[in-house]
C-alpha cells in the first residue's frame, strides 16, 4: 500500500512539473474550464447536421497537422469545424483552404483551390462559416496551407 501510494504521489507531482514546466515554456497552453457559453456552442455544433468529415494527415514533415475536420449543416448555414485534437505547426500566413482533390501535395496551383479563412488558431476546435455560395462539390479535401512559403502543412480528405 506504502508503494502504491508513494508511486501515485510521485506521478501526480511529476505530472504537476511537467505540465508547469512546458507552460512556462511556452510548450502548451493553460486550459482554461468551459464557459456556459462554450457548452451552449457544444450543444448546437451537436445538433449540427454532419455532411463530410476526414482525419487530417501531414503533408511536410517539419509541420505537422493532426486531428480531425468535418462539414456541417446547421439552421440552413454550412460550416466547417475542426475537432479539439486538431493542431498544426506554427508559421505565417497560415490559411485553410479547400482543394479539388482527395490528396493534396506540397505546393499548390492557384487554379486547384479556395482559401476559406485565414487559420483562428494552431490547436483546439475552431468553427469557420462557410459562404452559401461556395459549391462544395468542387472541392474534395480541407488543407492546412502557409501562403508565404506555398507549403501545405495537413489535409483532411472529406468523404
Amino acid at each position: 500500500m506504502k508503494t502504491f501510494l508513494f508511486t501515485s504521489l510521485s506521478a501526480l507531482m511529476l505530472t504537476g512539473s511537467v505540465v508547469s514546466f512546458a507552460q512556462a515554456k511556452g510548450i502548451a497552453e493553460p486550459v482554461a474550464p468551459l464557459a456556459a457559453s462554450s457548452t451552449e456552442t457544444l450543444v448546437a455544433q451537436a445538433a449540427a447536421r454532419p455532411l463530410s468529415q476526414g482525419q487530417f494527415v501531414t503533408v511536410d514533415r517539419s509541420h505537422a497537422t493532426t486531428g480531425g475536420a468535418r462539414i456541417v449543416e446547421e439552421n440552413g448555414q454550412r460550416y466547417l469545424e475542426f475537432d479539439a485534437a486538431f493542431d498544426t505547426a506554427r508559421g505565417p500566413t497560415v490559411q485553410v483552404v479547400f482543394y479539388n482533390g482527395a490528396t493534396v501535395p506540397v505546393n499548390l496551383a492557384e487554379a486547384d483551390y479556395t482559401v476559406v479563412a485565414d487559420l483562428q488558431r494552431f490547436s483546439g476546435a475552431q468553427r469557420y462559416r462557410l459562404p452559401s455560395s461556395l459549391n462544395l462539390d468542387s472541392y474534395q479535401s480541407v488543407a492546412i496551407w502557409c501562403a508565404d512559403f506555398n507549403i501545405t502543412f495537413g489535409y483532411a480528405s472529406l468523404g
